[in-house]
């Protein structure tokens, strides 16, 4: 049962966002979905752009400079010191375990989760020896499996940026989320990566919204918009990865399907590429069963890969 339109707030609600394109378009369309649900005018949500610290240094990979609390630090501030009511995320740049003042109130339904491929028809087109621009050590660690002939170059920035540098001739090829494109109007770009053979970041093409814990108006507003589908997967593959101890160095993909029951397919890998180990289960939504895929990943795992990976010590 869904829950009763929310009255109109007495002042606008304030929600923080990061101000890259994308970031600006994922709260644009978590406004739209909001005030859709309870009939409010576009006005009863006002936007706050915070210019986030992993916006500011975009010479280095993330893994080097802080990971992907990077991308949260300044809005989790902001939503604890009260001064937005709730805040926006690409969910696969959401760490694992957040502060316990914050609540993910909902997930919008997830766009469409694969990586594409910028430069090239397919992966076995790409020139022998070619470079392959990104920051993501899944997406290094993937490439270099399949094609262990090639050189992954550090990219970082946001899309325009690193299709400015494929066209400056920084690398022949490199590889952005279809989900991200489609919301910049770009998705006639590259060609998407399908798994089996390629598998995506974990929560890749889900927005999340969070908001104060004991803000229990704006979660309950929030949970109009929380699509059940998306948060049976991204929380199973949220699991996962706390099972796994992964960190911002740690090539994890992964591949889920379903609502009620789950199928996930998930890999881990030598940050080089040259050792994979992949495992599938089928299992209910809120079950024990990421955490058992990754204890059956870890116990397959080679010190080449375990060693990348906290869980394996447990």
């Amino acid at each position: 049962m869904s829950p009763s339109p929310a009255p109109i707030p007495a002042s606008p609600l304030r929600l923080g966002t990061r101000r890259s394109p994308l970031a600006m378009a994922q709260a644009y369309e978590a406004r739209t979905r909001l005030c859709a649900a309870h009939g409010w005018p576009e006005s009863a949500v006002e936007i706050v752009p915070v210019l986030a610290s992993g916006d500011k240094v975009l010479d280095r990979p993330l893994a080097e400079i802080g990971g992907k609390a990077l991308w949260t630090k300044e809005l989790d501030g902001w939503l604890i010191e009260n001064r937005i009511d709730f805040s926006v995320h690409s969910m696969k740049d959401v760490e694992t375990i957040r502060p316990e003042q914050i609540a993910i109130a909902a997930l919008l339904p997830r766009a469409d989760v694969r990586d594409v491929l910028v430069g090239a028809g397919s992966i076995s087109q790409i020139p022998p020896g070619a470079r392959v621009g990104t920051s993501a050590p899944r997406r290094a660690a993937q490439m270099l499996n399949l094609r262990p002939d090639l050189t992954v170059v550090s990219f970082r920035g946001n899309v325009a940026t690193r299709l400015a540098k494929l066209q400056t001739g920084e690398a022949e090829v490199t590889l952005l989320a279809a989900a991200g494109l489609q919301r910049l109007n770009e998705s006639g770009i590259g060609r998407p990566l399908d798994p089996p053979q390629w598998l995506p970041a974990p929560a890749q093409g889900a927005i999340g919204i969070e908001c104060r814990v004991d803000d229990e108006a704006t979660h309950m507003a929030l949970a109009a918009i929380d699509d059940a589908p998306t948060r049976a997967q991204v929380m199973a593959e949220r699991a996962l990865l706390l099972a796994l101890g992964g960190n911002c160095h740690s090539p994890i993909a992964v591949w889920t399907r379903g609502d009620g029951d789950l199928t996930m397919t998930a890999r881990i890998f030598s940050p080089d590429g040259a050792v994979k180990v992949e495992a599938e289960a089928t299992f209910a939504a809120k079950s024990d069963g990421p955490a058992e895929l990754a204890r059956q990943l870890l116990a397959d795992a080679p010190d080449a890969v375990a060693v990348h990976f906290a869980g394996s010590q447990a």
